[in-house]
């Protein structure tokens, strides 16, 4: 048996739970999520907490217990708190703007690229020292989608670290040419 799976889901005050035949429904103060849930796992729904069982002892019930668990819970956690990622822009010349629910990049390439956000997702721009997009949903699913999409515009490269990375990404640098040709 799992060991995540067998932590039960705590459900706030402010959070309400609809579950009928392998559909599940989590409506919170930030959203509304639906998801079909796998017929190997039974639920146990009470007013303060959600609990996920296995149907049988198979090898695959095993592996879908944890899996269900975590995602209910981030359902859960998504639509009564709500998620955020962070994104780096680094590079001379490189910029954001938004416009409405449209990120506007210049980055490098001869035209502009019009990004637009997904449903759920708001994206603000913090322009101190380094520019920073501050991506916020309720659905973590969508929002590590839409994250990986924005980084994939221009991935960060190794040489001189520019392009778009994730706050808590570390870019291993490599040494260029010139680097190679000193120590000779």
């Amino acid at each position: 048996m799992s060991r995540i799976g067998k932590k039960v889901i705590p459900i706030p005050a402010n959070t309400k739970i609809e579950f009928n035949s392998n559909n599940i429904t989590v409506s919170g103060p930030k959203g509304t999520l639906t998801r079909q849930v796998s017929a190997l796992a039974d639920l146990e729904i009470t007013r303060e907490y959600i609990l996920v069982k296995n149907i049988d002892e198979s090898r695959r019930a095993h592996s879908i217990h944890g899996l269900t668990r975590t995602i209910l819970n981030n359902m859960v956690v998504g639509v009564t708190n709500g998620f955020k990622k962070e994104l780096i822009v680094t590079g001379v010349g490189y910029k954001v703007e938004e416009k409405g629910n449209t990120l506007i990049f210049s980055l490098g390439y001869s035209h502009p690229i019009e990004f637009v956000l997904p449903k759920g997702i708001t994206a603000k721009i913090d322009r101190q020292k380094i520019m920073r997009i501050i991506l916020e949903g309720y659905d973590k699913e969508l929002l590590g989608l839409t994250a990986a999409k924005i980084r994939a515009l221009r991935a960060p490269e190794p040489y001189k670290g520019k392009g778009i990375q994730y706050s808590d990404e570390h870019i291993m640098r490599k040494a260029g040419k010139t680097a190679t040709k000193a120590k000779k």
